[in-house]
């Protein structure tokens, strides 16, 4: 995905989308942060893989637990909250080179 550098965040690898933080792996190593503006209803959908702290209680982010999502949901999360991370043109550019494939 165009646009994406890792950098160091709180002391574990985090991924930008431009300057914005989408994902982080969190210190455990085995726990992802994500932003998502659609964490209650993956919450809800397996609160024993994707749940909240309170420290992301006002935040749109929530952890993922790496050993019990699927390739499919973590793909789809990724993909989501970097496109929701990135500017516009970047998007355009991405789905359309999306689409030559």
């Amino acid at each position: 995905m165009p646009g994406v550098t890792e950098a160091s965040c709180y002391g574990s690898p985090g991924f930008y989308a431009g300057k914005k933080l989408f994902g982080r792996l969190r210190e455990e190593g085995d726990v992802m942060v994500i932003y998502t503006e659609e964490r209650d209803i993956w919450i809800k959908k397996d609160p024993n893989t994707f749940f909240i702290t309170d420290h992301y209680k006002n935040h749109p982010y929530m952890l993922i637990s790496l050993p019990k999502v699927s390739q499919k949901d973590l793909t789809n999360l990724i993909e989501t909250a970097w496109a929701k991370r990135i500017g516009k043109k970047l998007l355009r550019e991405w789905v359309a080179g999306s689409r030559k494939k």
